[in-house]
Parts: C-alpha cells; structure tokens; sequence
C-alpha cells in the first residue's frame, strides 16, 4: 500500500523591487522555509503546489506606453503576462527537480486573497504557506496583508514565514 503525500500550497509573488521573473522576498523564504523544515529529505512524501495570483489593473490592463489598435495587439498583451508569470513559476519548479520533489504550479488572475482562499477550497491542500513581509499597523491598513487574510479565512492550516532582518528592503512594503 502506497505512503499517503502531503499537499503543501504555496503562495508566490513576484518581486516588487525586481520585477519578473524573481520572487519576491517573501516568497522565496516561503519555499526556503518549507523545504528546510517541512520536506527535508524526504522527498517522496511531498508534492508542492505553487501559485501565483496576478492581480489586473482596475481597468483590466497595465499602464504602459504602448499603442493598441487592434485585438490582436490586446491579446498579446495577455499572453506576456502569462509568460511573465511562468517565468516566475519556473524558478519554483526548477529548485523542486534540483532536489527532487514533486511540484505542479499555475497562475490564476484577481485579487490573491480570494483566488488563494478559492483554491484552497478546490484543492484541498493539507498545509498553506504564505510569505509576510511584516508590516506595521499602520503599513497594514494601506497596503493590506494577504497572509493575515488566508490565516483568517483559509480552510486547512496554514503557516506564515516573516523576512529575516537581513532581507527587509528600507521600505518594508518593498518585497
């Protein structure tokens, strides 16, 4: 009889101060964190699932100076998010081979609170781990903390990792 796996959902973003494809601060210790204290070495007894929320302007589209004028430039534009966003995926997925644990990723779109807690209902996972970047009480009400929401809301368990010292940017917002 097969060993049962456990599900770890991560959540990942990119980088605020970086861009695509680097994760973001937070994220990165996230896995960091999971793989260090969670999967260890044993591998075989874990399957990652990673996923990234992109979160569209409230027009639907990023401000960029570029000119649309057709569909076709639209739907491009679409398809370099994707590609931006499975470039950020991939940096997940190529540490999982690395050391040889199972993994699948994908990218919703909206906003990650709701997309995160739809998932977790969806999918079930048995642990949810979110990077934090620590804000203030102040910081928080400004910017929101999509990690305080999931450990709120979110239905299975659910762990937060907080930046070292070392890793906070000057602005704490900065991930």
């Amino acid at each position: 009889m097969g060993e049962e796996v456990t599900r770890i959902m991560i959540g990942v973003n990119e980088s605020s101060l970086k861009g695509y494809p680097h994760p973001s601060i937070s994220s990165k210790g996230a896995f960091e964190w999971t793989i260090k204290k969670i999967v260890r070495n044993n591998v075989s007894s874990f399957n990652l699932l990673f996923l990234h929320v992109q979160v569209p302007d409230e027009d639907g589209y990023e401000d960029v100076d570029s000119i649309y004028a057709s569909n076709e430039d639209f739907k491009n534009m679409k398809e370099k998010e994707r590609v931006r966003g499975t470039h950020l995926l991939e940096y997940f997925v190529n540490k999982c081979n690395e050391i040889g644990v199972a993994c699948q990723a994908w990218i919703k779109q909206g906003d990650p609170k709701d997309v995160i807690l739809n998932e977790v209902q969806r999918l079930r996972p048995d642990l949810l781990v979110v990077g934090s970047r620590g804000l203030g009480p102040f910081q928080k009400v400004f910017v929101g903390t999509v990690s305080e929401f999931c450990w709120k809301h979110a239905e299975c368990p659910v762990m937060t990792i907080k930046r070292s010292a070392d890793e906070t940017p000057r602005d704490p917002v900065d991930d």
